[in-house]
């Protein structure tokens, strides 16, 4: 039988039958009516009533550490937000094609976070459509249409996007105009051994013999595109400044590098605002061509954007419109706008530097005692811990990782995986996670694990 694509930290549903009535019934009423595609996390499924800081609460009233969920980046029911949402929604909620002060002064305030070659801000709804809009931008740009993205990548879900989504539907999910390349793994990629002086150079040596297959079957190559994190293969942080000779590779070849920011944006890493600035330097930035954020934009609410460099969009602006009936409207830019305000005013991209860094230490003193934790890396609170099976040669433990995720659920902690094989701890809490926090996931890792051990 063919392997899931996907996490297996999903419910089973083959095991309804073993969950307390109410919420067999629940999840039987859910299949119904919503159909065969959705996914539940864990093997006992959470119904979740409310949510407040870093903490979930069920429908008992039982409380729960948020390790995985980085959309409510100000952490959940954030007061600034929720009200500026009901203030703006009280008032007006429209699209851009009348003049509103409040859209213009964000898009200018976003954009200062950017180097200064990104001058456009296109608003969307979600990721998903932020990315579709940038690879038409890309495609009308380059007159191409061939992409190269990494093997376990996620994009977003529509046509287009999942198309260049292997995470999704596997390697066979693929088009005939998109070519894919191994994840950047500094822990598993020998480089040197491969004849290369550095993994940026030997990422950059696939990426370019894709571009070279995209040319050779007459698919002339359009974009890179690569979220700076790599949160679905993996989590891969290292080292810093292994980006930039693929960048340099990509503009050589006539094509443009779009930067998904939609998971490592915000501040997130730590020592930067945005993942792809952490592979520039002061004296040689790096800058993508094109920039695509989502998800914590908002706290929540539905808001998105595409950042573009002026000279990149000018074909599309010149033979294309552009317009979005809910993008950038007035109530999810005043969201937009309460999250940047207190990403900058409480010092949050500090703070995950501040937290990361703690986490991955306590991680890695929890390795010394649990030989299963085979590698810790991160950048700031985005920080993946990988499971291996002891005395092989990094066998990757994907059944262990499972009942990790699972121990950790019933300790009420929650957490996700990332990478091809399930076997990476995907540690990406609210911005607002503190270091009291991270002594709880820690103690209760240890704790789980100790458990399996014994």
């Amino acid at each position: 039988m063919a392997r899931t694509v996907g996490p297996s930290t999903y419910f089973d549903p083959a095991t309804i039958g073993s969950l307390e009535s109410a919420t067999a019934d629940l999840v039987r009423r859910r299949i119904d009516a919503l159909g065969p595609a959705y996914r539940l996390f864990y093997e006992r499924p959470l119904q979740i009533v409310r949510g407040a800081g870093v903490h979930l609460y069920d429908v008992e009233g039982e409380e729960y550490l948020d390790v995985y969920n980085n959309v409510a980046s100000l952490g959940h029911s954030h007061p600034r937000v929720t009200a500026a949402v009901a203030e703006q929604a009280a008032l007006l909620n429209t699209h851009t094609r009348y003049l509103h002060p409040a859209i213009v002064r964000y898009a200018e305030e976003l954009l200062e976070t950017f180097p200064a070659d990104l001058g456009h801000v296109m608003f969307t709804c979600t990721g998903s459509e932020a990315g579709d809009l940038a690879l038409r931008i890309a495609k009308a740009h380059t007159g191409g249409t061939g992409v190269v993205v990494t093997r376990n990548a996620y994009h977003g879900v529509t046509t287009e996007i999942a198309a260049i989504s292997p995470s999704l539907g596997g390697l066979g999910s693929l088009p005939p105009w998109v070519r894919w390349v191994p994840a950047p793994d500094a822990f598993r990629v020998d480089h040197v051994a491969a004849g290369f002086d550095s993994l940026g150079e030997w990422f950059a040596a696939q990426v370019q013999d894709q571009i070279d297959d995209l040319a050779a079957h007459g698919v002339r190559f359009a974009a890179f595109v690569a979220d700076s994190i790599f949160a679905s293969d993996g989590v891969l942080p290292d080292p810093a400044g292994f980006l930039a000779p693929v960048r340099d590779v990509v503009a050589r070849a006539g094509g443009v590098y779009l930067a998904d920011e939609v998971q490592p944006g915000f501040g997130r890493t730590g020592d930067a605002m945005w993942g792809f600035q952490r592979h520039g330097t002061h004296d040689a930035p790096f800058v993508p061509d094109l920039v695509t954020i989502g998800k914590p934009m908002g706290n929540g609410m539905p808001i998105a954007a595409t950042i573009v460099r002026p000279d990149v969009v000018e074909a599309f602006g010149r033979d294309m419109r552009y317009f979005n009936t809910f993008g950038g409207n007035a109530v999810s830019v005043a969201a937009a706008q309460a999250v940047l305000d207190v990403v900058r005013e409480e010092h949050l991209q500090d703070n995950a530097a501040t937290v990361g860094a703690a986490i991955q230490s306590m991680a890695r003193e929890l390795a010394t005692r649990h030989p299963s934790i085979a590698d810790v890396r991160g950048a700031g609170l985005f920080i993946g811990i990988e499971f291996t099976v002891p005395g092989t040669d990094k066998e990757p433990d994907e059944e262990l990782t499972l009942v990790v995720v699972n121990g950790l659920r019933r300790r009420h902690v929650l957490i996700g995986t990332a990478g091809i094989d399930n076997n990476i701890l995907k540690v990406r809490p609210p911005m607002v996670f503190s270091l009291h926090d991270a002594e709880r996931f820690v103690s209760e890792l240890d704790s789980t694990l100790t458990e399996l051990e014994a």
